[in-house]
């Protein structure tokens, strides 16, 4: 019987200089998509996967998105003074049990293999969930949830996967595919982001990760990969080549790349449609848009 994921890294000590000015002061990972911050969808996701204990490896400046997590009693108090019960059950269900949370310091930006290295004493000897919070997926099934089902079946590494276009492989981690059966690909090679006229394929590695402990030791070696950094990538890599399996997951749902100003957008308006009580008025002003632009051709 396989081990049970129940713990997840979440690599969030970037300094998210593409959201400047507005990260000078907030961490990228609080800003908000409709009413909730990102970070929240990432817990939202993993807390359906059956993950029980998180891990941030943070930064300095990231002192908000700690205390985002913290109860607050005032608040609370204030809400259930008004009778805003409704307000009151939100806010409570983004409180985290006393010990479940775990904060660890990456003190130089050397890669996301780096970052997740840093957490390997909380890790020990068991698999693990790695979580970028920048990659929000909308899915009926959350994404990571879908993973650990399959990784059940059939143990081993296992990344989330999807076809991008070909012009843009040399952004992403790309998967050498060997096979495919059914969501399942077996993956020969990966290499993290490669020309495009050398790219084996136009799957990429997105930012859901099932890993076993032995892509630790690789990571321990501090291998420096493609913009001279450490790169997660080139350590699950490195388990093909000694023989251990990795799959690929097609996962079911959309990814919205929130680490961009165009995809933040983008998911903004995703998810604001498919709110109900903001959808007729969300819907009928972006109609009145086209209208106008229309109008104006």
């Amino acid at each position: 019987m396989r081990n049970k994921v129940t713990k997840a890294i979440f690599p969030v000590a970037g300094l998210g200089t593409r959201f400047l000015p507005a990260t000078k002061s907030v961490p990228k990972e609080i800003m908000t998509l409709v009413d909730r911050p990102l970070i929240q969808y990432a817990i939202d996701e993993a807390r359906a996967a059956g993950i029980k204990e998180f891990i941030f490896v943070t930064s300095r400046g990231k002192g908000a998105l700690e205390d985002y997590f913290d109860l607050a009693p005032a608040l609370e108090q204030e809400l259930k003074k008004k009778g805003k019960t409704e307000l009151l059950e939100i806010l409570k269900s983004t409180n985290m049990e006393s010990g479940a949370i775990a904060y660890i310091r990456q003190h130089k930006a050397m890669g996301l293999g780096h970052a997740v290295w840093c957490a390997r004493r909380l890790i020990g000897n068991e698999p693990f969930a790695v979580m970028l919070p920048d990659d929000v997926i909308a899915a009926e099934k959350p994404c990571l949830q879908q993973m650990v089902e399959a990784y059940e079946e059939v143990g081993g590494s296992m990344v989330a996967a999807m076809e991008v276009p070909h012009d843009k492989t040399s952004s992403y981690g790309i998967l050498d595919v060997a096979g495919e059966e059914g969501n399942l690909i077996s993956v020969k090679g990966m290499v993290e982001k490669p020309e495009v006229e050398a790219a084996p394929s136009n799957l990429a590695v997105i930012g859901r990760y099932i890993i076993t402990p032995d892509v630790l030791k690789n990571l321990h070696k501090m291998k420096q990969g493609a913009g001279g950094e450490i790169q997660l990538t080139d350590a699950i890599a490195q388990e093909i080549e000694e023989g251990r399996k990795v799959s690929g997951y097609r996962f079911r749902g959309q990814r919205f790349d929130c680490g961009s100003k165009a995809g933040f957008l983008q998911a903004t308006v995703s998810f604001g449609l498919a709110r109900e009580e903001l959808r007729d008025d969300l819907y009928g002003y972006l109609q009145q848009l086209m209208s106008q632009e229309k109008a104006a051709q």
